[in-house]
């Protein structure tokens, strides 16, 4: 792979990834050429004579390229929020952890820290000790102000009253209509990044399917294929047949709770009533087929947990042809009421060419004219034997992002029926190869809400030596706070749970 005349060591796996160390010429010029930020983090690298060493991953058309920085004292690196804007938090959140700076950075404010520790302590060094404990310290965050007549600022949460996880929302509004939003996430750091340190290889994914729950499949499968990368590991064919039907099962989990939940927030309990209900009837089935209604530790690395049987497939077979009757039924009505359109079209539009600009992901993306899925344009196994239907809406509004899910939903079930029709026969599992050697390895998987990326490195003993795993909504938190622009405090929580976005996934 070869991007801005930097050649790539093409890496192993079932995705085309690969991988460069660079300068600091070369890491601007591959930002610079047209690519797609998926994600970028830092790695302490000092005892093997790198120093810091930044990363970036970026989506290409022939696959991820992943660039590698060293960065020595003063532990610099040339900021990319410039030319993609979602870079920015990850660079503050970089700098918290690592003491890796954004040389140039146009933000320079702490993202995680919170004052939870100083500002020269920095978690994810190698010799930082974990068990410090630190006096708690009052923070003075400089939230950017709105001036005028009239104008004044709404604050909401952190803490709030439903069972959300914590995030603070800083209104400034003319009336009920929002001016400017800004966001504050990161509150509840789980050091999660320092906790892979020194994990098996073989035992890294448990903790991976725990960042973000809701999305458990999809990290654990992203985790197993850089684990199976690193290692140069070949994993069964029936066990990536099944690891796509777990995938799928997932992503239908969730579009049926988000379905429901935004017919309610939009003043249609009816809808949360009926979609609670399908959702709850197809965790069941999740449940007796795979021991677990979320479909926590089904992926391992080298396969999957659980083989399932001839009889527990015609049950899954079965449930979703009955589950898209029943949606196809209260998409027409959802479709015909008046009153829920009314709340839904034209709220908190996010263009195609702000969608572009600011790099949206996944299926927000989608329903602002961006036409990706890895599923379809870097298809791991079996993906490419599947034809996957893209679901994309050019709106950019809440109606375009509900008509997405509807599509997913109905294609997912398409998708699930065809794996349960041509899923081979076979192992499930291999082990893991020994390795005598320090190993990379990367895994991206299109989840329900967007690409997750899991990067690996091991010791030469089969222990992560550093683990990073990035959720979608490191690119989409930031939309939101232009999609609510121009529209009334109230319709917030629509906007925001059209979204749906992750705060577990920010807090690694």
């Amino acid at each position: 792979m070869r991007t801005a005349g930097v050649e790539l060591q093409p890496l192993p796996g079932a995705i085309r990834a690969a991988v460069a160390t660079v300068n600091a010429g070369q890491w601007s010029a591959i930002a610079q050429s047209g690519v797609r930020l998926v994600a970028l983090w830092g790695s302490d690298r000092r005892d093997r004579g790198e120093g810091l060493v930044a990363l970036a991953a970026y989506a290409t058309a022939d696959g991820l390229a992943c660039v590698r920085l060293p960065c020595r004292e003063p532990f610099e690196y040339p900021d990319l929020s410039l030319l993609h804007p979602a870079a920015s938090r990850m660079q503050r959140a970089t700098c918290d952890l690592l003491g890796l700076r954004a040389r140039g950075a146009v933000d320079p404010r702490p993202w995680l820290r919170h004052a939870a520790w100083p500002a020269d302590f920095f978690p994810l060094r190698r010799d930082a000790d974990g068990s410090r404990v630190f006096d708690v310290e009052q923070e003075r965050y400089d939230f950017v102000t709105v001036a005028g007549d009239g104008v004044h600022e709404i604050a909401v949460g952190p803490i709030h009253a439903g069972i959300i996880e914590p995030g603070h929302f800083r209104f400034s509004v003319v009336g009920e209509k929002v001016l400017r939003l800004e966001q504050r996430l990161g509150y509840v750091h789980k050091g999660i990044d320092k906790r892979f340190e020194g994990m098996p290889l073989a035992e890294g994914h448990r903790l991976a399917g725990r960042v973000s729950g809701d999305s458990t499949v999809a990290y654990a499968w992203a985790y197993a294929m850089a684990a199976e990368s690193a290692t140069g590991c070949t994993i069964p064919a029936r066990a990536a047949w099944l690891r796509a039907l777990l995938l799928e099962r997932e992503r239908v989990a969730n579009h049926l709770g988000d379905l429901g939940a935004l017919g309610n927030d939009a003043g249609l309990a009816f809808g949360l009533a009926q979609f609670s209900r399908l959702r709850e009837q197809w965790l069941r089935v999740n449940a007796d087929a795979f021991g677990h209604r979320l479909l926590m530790d089904q992926i391992v690395p080298g396969g999957v947990a659980r083989d399932v049987g001839a009889e527990a497939l015609v049950a899954l077979r079965v449930q979703c042809d009955a589950i898209e009757r029943e949606v196809r039924a209260l998409r027409a009505i959802f479709d015909e009421h008046a009153g829920l359109q009314d709340r839904l079209q034209k709220t908190g539009i996010v263009t195609p060419e702000l969608a572009a600009q600011l790099g949206l992901t996944g299926l927000a993306a989608r329903a602002s004219g961006q036409p990706r899925d890895l599923r379809i344009d870097h298809p791991c196994a079996p993906y490419g034997e599947l034809a996957v239907g893209l679901a994309c809406e050019t709106g950019g509004d809440v109606a375009a992002r509900v008509a997405v899910r509807f599509d997913e939903t109905f294609e997912s079930l398409r998708l699930a029926r065809a794996i349960v029709d041509r899923v081979p026969a076979g192992e499930v599992r291999v082990e893991l190869p020994a390795i005598a050697r320090e190993g990379f390895g990367i895994g991206w998987i299109e989840g329900w809400r967007g690409d997750v990326l899991v990067a690996l490195e091991s010791d030469a003993d089969a222990r992560i030596r550093r683990c990073h795993c990035h959720d979608p909504s490191w690119q989409n938190w930031p939309l939101l706070e232009h999609a609510v622009i121009g529209n009334i405090v109230p319709d917030f929580p629509l906007i925001n749970k059209s979204f749906n976005l992750s705060y577990s996934g920010q807090d690694l």
